[in-house]
């Protein structure tokens, strides 16, 4: 299978695991990484000795979410820009949500943001104890790019997460149902192989309409209306060019990205106190 640099595939006797690879930054979601990820499930697709996908992160974090540093260099001009660029990542998104395929997520460290969305995309999640999780987009004055969160935990659950950008760790994510199992980290990619392996018993097509089945149950109740109100309406917040996203634009071209994220946390300690996930989580657009 295809390596892009920032993505490695590998074929294992159930598939093949997708491991995104930019550990120094956190596995943030650039263009080449979206790219690469959009390539590589093709090609899982089209595979007939794959009958099941693992996505997992390098280093210490499943994924940060989507690259900020990338977004403020770029300078985005405008809504009509800012809706492509969200329209795409969501395309890869749902691509995964679609894979015929049964995807796995194999998440330790952090997963936020877009990285949440992607391994809320894929069919089951497997955390190791520890992980902390969450989209944090609001306290930037952003948005969550993919909204598949309210379909998989409900309402009530998803607005604590989205309307405070509080972080949660594996256990209470796996007690919401936001993930399915919580695993010792030493234990992580055992179990993960482990469960891959019971999936690839079943015949691809039964598991294909299966899967379908799950889907489409889940389209009926509006999912798809949902996600594209969610790109409408995260548009409007992305380019509304707030005094506070001028002020965290400013902050991240001048002094980086770990300065902005200082002065962000500073803002919600102010209100509340610093919590333990607020003093060491990384953070991303969505």
């Amino acid at each position: 299978m295809a390596d892009g640099g920032v993505l490695r595939a590998m074929r294992t006797p159930w598939g093949a695991r997708l491991v995104l690879d930019r550990p120094a930054k956190l596995n943030a979601l650039d263009h080449a990484l979206v790219e690469a990820l959009d390539r590589a499930i093709d090609e899982a697709v089209a595979d007939p000795e794959v009958r099941v996908v693992v996505i997992e992160g390098a280093g210490r974090a499943f994924s940060a979410g989507y690259d900020l540093n990338q977004e403020v260099a770029v300078v985005i001009e405008g809504p009509l820009q800012w809706r492509e660029l969200l329209a795409r990542d969501i395309a890869v998104t749902l691509k995964v949500w679609d894979c015929p395929k049964p995807v796995i997520a194999q998440v330790h460290g952090y997963c936020l943001a877009g990285g949440l969305e992607l391994a809320m995309a894929c069919d089951l999640i497997v955390a190791a104890e520890g992980t902390k999780l969450g989209e944090p987009e609001i306290r930037y004055g952003s948005a969550p790019v993919t909204l598949l969160m309210p379909a998989l935990i409900g309402q009530k659950k998803t607005r604590e997460l989205l309307l405070t950008g509080d972080l949660i760790d594996a256990a209470e994510a796996e007690r919401i149902g936001l993930v399915n199992r919580v695993v010792p980290a030493d234990r992580l990619a055992a179990e993960v192989d482990a469960l891959a392996v019971r999936l690839a018993r079943t015949p691809p097509e039964v598991m294909r309409l299966t899967k379908r089945m799950l889907n489409r149950a889940m389209e009926a109740a509006g999912l798809r209306e949902a996600i594209e109100a969610g790109l409408d309406l995260g548009t409007m917040i992305n380019a509304a060019d707030t005094p506070e996203q001028r002020e965290w634009d400013e902050i991240v071209r001048r002094d980086g990205l770990k300065a902005a994220l200082a002065w962000r946390d500073r803002r919600y300690e102010r209100l509340t106190g610093p919590s333990s996930e607020e003093a060491s989580a990384p953070s991303t657009r969505a």
